[in-house]
């Protein structure tokens, strides 16, 4: 594989995002990637757990199993990660931030198994800086009123409200950036090391798997969850304490 392939980026690297195949919408060509297939297929696992947690749930035992423990864990930390960091609101939006949280860590994940990770793609990553804008700016007016939320675009002067409405509207963008860019490092770093190593790619490359797909999804998943929480709890303010 010579300069020229990596230059030109040809879909021989695995990075790329690749057209699967089309259909027409309505006189509208319409393309199916790698991105849908590997989010539907996230979107399935999630689902999956989901259901037999439930019904495991459901039928939850006095001494719980290998199963049940896995499933209370689960919301027990992410219980605990939302009620550390958003305190009375935590109850409001736990079941929002801990779904954010799984479907991210998974997506990010997915590339242990061989998938290209849905959040590789700012397709995936935008979305959802954008809910977590929609749900900032609601919280701001429901909370601090339409009056309370043009102050704040004025402070500390009025002709500081343009810088302001900039960084309101840079939250979304400045989000799923960060989130898109890791995992899309990650996943050039991996492609590149198969495409160019591939023939003493044996084995070692388990350790690259563990820090990009893993360790550094774990933390790209917890820094997106952190942030979203940290803006949401700032546009409540002491709205909440109030009602």
């Amino acid at each position: 594989m010579g300069n020229t392939v990596l230059l030109t980026g040809t879909d021989d690297l695995g990075f790329m995002i690749k057209g699967i195949f089309t259909y027409n919408f309505f006189g509208h060509e319409v393309w199916i990637t790698t991105t849908h297939v590997c989010l539907l297929i996230v979107m399935l696992v999630i689902i999956g757990f989901c259901v037999a947690a439930n019904i495991c749930i459901k039928k939850a035992q006095d001494v719980p199993g290998r199963f049940q423990n896995i499933v209370e864990l689960v919301v027990e930390l992410l219980d605990g990660m939302v009620s550390s960091s958003m305190g009375k609101a935590a109850g409001k939006f736990a079941n929002y931030i801990g779904t954010l949280f799984i479907f991210i860590f998974i997506s990010n994940i997915s590339g242990l198994f061989g998938l290209r990770p849905p959040t590789a793609d700012y397709g995936v990553t935008l979305p959802l800086g954008v809910i977590t804008f929609c749900l900032i700016l609601f919280n701001k007016l429901k909370y601090q009123k339409l009056s309370g939320f043009i102050k704040g675009l004025c402070e500390p002067w009025p002709f500081w409200a343009p810088i302001n409405i900039i960084g309101d509207v840079a939250v979304p963008i400045s989000l799923s950036l960060r989130l898109f860019a890791n995992v899309l490092s990650g996943t050039v770093m991996m492609a590149l090391v198969y495409g160019l190593l591939s023939m003493v790619a044996y084995a070692w490359p388990a350790v690259l798997h563990v820090y990009f797909d893993l360790f550094s999804g774990a933390i790209q998943t917890y820094v997106f969850c952190m942030l979203t929480m940290t803006y949401v709890t700032d546009a409540i303010g002491d709205g909440l304490e109030e009602a």
